[in-house]
């Protein structure tokens, strides 16, 4: 059975999952639904960047990650000169994981903002209403469920984030270890038992989370 202090991995994953959620619901919602309604030259190119950690092995985004913010990285040496350390912290964790789950908040918000009629928007704008109320009192509540899909998608992918993760954050018990890395190495080390636990825990809430949001969904469609 797991101790007290082993419970740490499912509070650093919980902690690193939600602040990469609120990272991607920052960054990817405006960004979709600018891309969304926009066309521009190199748009293909863009969103072929946005969506590449879809396809990319885990341990190419963690060496990417590793070129960027380690020691001897482009930003890993601006932040030393400012006495910041990023790699090896769960900020690098929580970093590789917004990294891995932008892709699913981007692409689920943007098809959500694509299937609302702009007709509405349109409309708003006649009635004197500007960009931002517009969004906030139009686009959005129409969009919302695949939002809330593009959401659970995010936080899922976080929260299972493995490969870039280790790269990046290392096994740092109490401090960066979050659950997949946590169950790497206890099966590594023999523990079958912490690793059993480990695997129901984030099965259990992971079954818990995909049921809640279809309810909501059932409850929405009547």
């Amino acid at each position: 059975m797991l101790s007290l202090a082993d419970w740490s991995p499912v509070f650093i994953s919980l902690r690193t999952a939600v602040i990469s959620v609120i990272a991607v619901i920052i960054l990817g919602l405006p960004l979709a639904r600018l891309m969304s309604r926009r066309e521009f030259p190199g748009k293909d190119l863009l969103e072929s960047a946005i969506t590449l950690p879809m396809v990319l092995p885990p341990s190419v985004i963690g060496y990417g990650l590793l070129m960027l913010i380690g020691k001897n990285g482009l930003l890993g040496q601006i932040l030393a000169n400012l006495g910041i350390t990023i790699i090896f912290t769960w900020w690098a964790a929580a970093l590789a994981s917004t990294v891995v789950a932008f892709p699913l908040m981007y692409q689920s918000a943007k098809a959500a903002f694509k299937s609302v009629d702009e007709n509405y928007e349109k409309a708003a704008r006649t009635l004197g209403a500007g960009e931002v109320r517009i969004f906030l009192t139009v686009t959005l509540p129409l969009a919302w469920p695949g939002i809330l899909a593009g959401v659970v998608l995010s936080f899922a992918r976080a929260l299972g984030e493995f490969g870039a993760t280790l790269m990046v954050a290392g096994n740092i018990p109490g401090q960066t270890s979050t659950i997949p890395v946590a169950i790497f190495f206890a099966v590594d080390a023999g523990d079958n038992a912490a690793a059993q636990t480990l695997v129901a825990i984030v099965t259990v809430f992971s079954f818990l989370v995909i049921f809640w949001v279809n309810r909501w969904a059932k409850r929405r469609n009547y």
